[in-house]
């Protein structure tokens, strides 16, 4: 049953994130067309954003499987797949508590800018306010979860992007 759990938690997370808002962005942007957008350098551009961005969000998937012994789809204080059971602090979760949406962050920025439509943009923005929502329900929870050791490590890192 676990094992099904985490197969169906990294599947959600797949079809939601990498699949499902990209699609939902072109659409809303009146369908454009995929390819290629009008400049090299603007294509080269949101190309190294898309692929910068689904990188970050891999290895911090990979590091929280290996390191954290679980999976990181929480929706909104709802367990779809098993919890991790360790706070994350090293790897990518040393330069952000939250290296996976900040990943998905770049990587729809780079979908946003191949498109080349402002409603992507305005897709982007309600995206990252509704995963401010998920994220402070998920904070509110690893603060129970791991106490002091969390509070540590918010102070020492940004919610997502590294601290200067």
């Amino acid at each position: 049953m676990k094992l099904f759990r985490e197969i169906l938690g990294y599947t959600l997370g797949g079809v939601v994130f990498v699949g499902g808002m990209p699609a939902l962005m072109w659409l809303v942007s009146g369908r454009p067309g995929l390819w290629p957008p009008s400049s090299t350098a603007w294509a080269l551009i949101a190309a190294m954003l898309i692929l910068t961005g689904l990188a970050l969000s891999i290895w911090a998937i990979v590091y929280m499987r290996r390191k954290g012994d679980g999976n990181p789809m929480d929706a909104f204080n709802h367990e779809v797949a098993p919890r991790t059971k360790h706070l994350m602090t090293e790897g990518p979760y040393r330069l952000s508590r939250n290296p996976m949406l900040s990943g998905i962050f770049l990587y729809l920025i780079g979908c946003a800018l191949w498109m080349k439509e402002w409603q992507a943009a305005l897709f982007f923005v309600v995206f990252v306010l509704v995963m401010l929502l998920q994220v402070r329900s998920e904070e509110k929870r690893l603060q129970r979860d791991f106490g002091n050791e969390y509070e540590q490590y918010c102070h020492r890192t940004g919610r997502f992007f590294p601290k200067i």
